[in-house]
């Protein structure tokens, strides 16, 4: 069984299919799947959807994107909305420089009270970082400094110091179909370095779609090509990092249960 612990459900992309999409990920040997918020004021429509299906979550939280959108809203609203028997994790929430849809202050603000969230409920928050790894890792030490906290490096894509610090500091980090293309060889070093009791797999579907289907629109089936890529760049069978990152999601979402017939790994 795999595990696909980020995508996005509730886009536009999925409206028309989101049924198949679902028993596409199941026929695959994908049995959990996590959507994931980029806006609170918008959880209603996440929360549907995981309450649509039993082996698939959510969370709540607020992209970088949007953080100037929803900084009124506070840490304790998020750890309310948190506590839904379907939300499993915060965020996601963070830091990207590419773009820029929001400033830089309001993001390293939104992201600070995310990792609040992420303290207090015990929930793992999912970082987005996107050419920002110094401020990131200033924040995730600054931030560890005044309390651990659960979280993990989502479509990991920065250096190796922010990924290895991050994991000294608790942290998992997760690899997308990025690392099935080429020219990306630095980042499948960081892959084949980062402790295999750290790692995860993910679409961050609809975006991203992993060799063989680049170019085209993700989804949760496709997560088996990350994970296949993986297990090459580390020389294991698909197998091996179908069990490793499948353990790894449940010992870190503990509020998540496995799919029915499938028990939790011992920690």
């Amino acid at each position: 069984m795999l595990v696909d612990h980020h995508c996005h459900l509730d886009f536009p992309e999925f409206a028309a299919d989101l049924d198949g999409v679902v028993a596409r990920a199941k026929a695959a040997g994908v049995g959990t799947l996590v959507t994931i918020s980029t806006r609170i004021r918008k959880f209603d429509q996440i929360r549907a959807v995981a309450e649509r299906f039993p082996d698939v979550w959510c969370s709540v939280g607020t992209h970088p994107h949007n953080a100037d959108e929803e900084l009124d809203i506070p840490t304790a609203e998020i750890v309310r909305l948190s506590q839904h028997p379907k939300v499993v994790a915060i965020g996601e929430a963070g830091l990207d420089y590419h773009y820029k849809h929001s400033s830089p202050a309001g993001q390293a603000e939104g992201f600070r009270n995310h990792i609040a969230a992420a303290r207090e409920t015990g929930r793992p928050l999912e970082i987005h970082t996107r050419e920002a790894d110094a401020d990131t890792l200033a924040i995730i030490e600054d931030e560890h400094a005044k309390g651990a906290f659960p979280a993990v490096l989502h479509c990991y894509t920065g250096g190796r110091g922010l990924a290895l610090r991050a994991v000294d500091l608790g942290l998992y980090v997760s690899f997308s179909g990025v690392i099935s293309f080429k020219k990306t060889e630095a980042l499948q070093d960081i892959a084949r370095d980062v402790p295999l009791d750290r790692i995860l797999v993910e679409t961050d579907a609809p975006f991203l779609a992993p060799v063989p289907y680049r170019g085209k629109t993700n989804e949760p089936a496709y997560v088996v090509h990350t994970a296949a890529a993986l297990a090459r760049i580390r020389g294991l069978t698909e197998a091996e990092i179908a069990r490793a990152t499948t353990e790894n999601f449940f010992r870190l979402y503990t509020k998540a249960r496995p799919p029915a017939g499938v028990e939790r790994a011992s920690a």
